[in-house]
């Protein structure tokens, strides 16, 4: 690809700690017109240390990332390169995590199954103004707006009591969450608490009937 050419395009930043992931990343963008990846980074704080001289228009940031987090990291870069624009990459798609990037300025968030020619379009969706998400994210975000606001959970334990109710063990939830054990012990003890149950059955029970879940 010529300078010419590369100074046409749309500038891409990847930061993501897989090296095939990350070199699988770059090879695909590449191969598409119209968007070149002018760096890719390991981790969030040697992305912090180049991104400023890279000045992409976006950044494809894994959530997971050893050290400075990628929820950690985006408003350090969008204090260096304001104008850029931010899709999270990660495995699991937790509604906590989903807001909280929203929150600090990610302007999309894909799973890292999205197929190729998915993460291209979000590429040129979000130059648009759009916020390209995966669908089930999507539909994650949509049901969240359609709970009652009447919900006596906060939405850490509203998340929980999620992952309860599609058969996930508490240390399944603990390892993907992040979060010691014990804290999704407390969490449910609060539930159970604030939902008036004595078993898991009744709180997923109750939350489904007051459509709190």
């Amino acid at each position: 690809m010529s300078t010419t050419t590369q100074n046409s395009d749309i500038r891409v930043v990847v930061i993501e700690d897989d090296t095939t992931i990350r070199e699988s990343y770059t090879y695909l963008i590449n191969e598409a017109p119209g968007y070149h990846v002018v760096n890719s980074y390991a981790s969030a704080e040697l992305a912090l240390k180049g991104i400023r001289a890279d000045d992409p228009h976006v950044v494809l940031l894994d959530v997971e990332l050893p050290g400075i987090s990628g929820l950690e990291a985006i408003p350090r870069i969008k204090a260096v390169v304001e104008e850029v624009y931010i899709i999270m990459l990660t495995v699991y798609d937790h509604q906590q995590t989903v807001f909280d990037a929203l929150s600090k300025g990610a302007s999309g968030y894909l799973t890292k199954s999205t197929a190729p020619g998915k993460i291209i379009e979000a590429l040129g969706e979000v130059m648009d103004g759009g916020g390209p998400m995966s669908a089930n994210i999507a539909r994650m975000v949509v049901h969240s707006f359609q709970r009652s606001q009447e919900s006596p959970l906060t939405r850490r334990e509203t998340e929980i009591l999620e992952q309860i109710a599609d058969g996930k063990t508490r240390s399944r939830i603990a390892s993907e969450m992040f979060i010691d054990l014990e804290t999704v012990k407390s969490h449910l003890k609060n539930i159970y608490a604030k939902l008036d149950v004595h078993s898991r059955a009744d709180a997923i029970r109750a939350a489904k009937q007051n459509k709190y879940i």
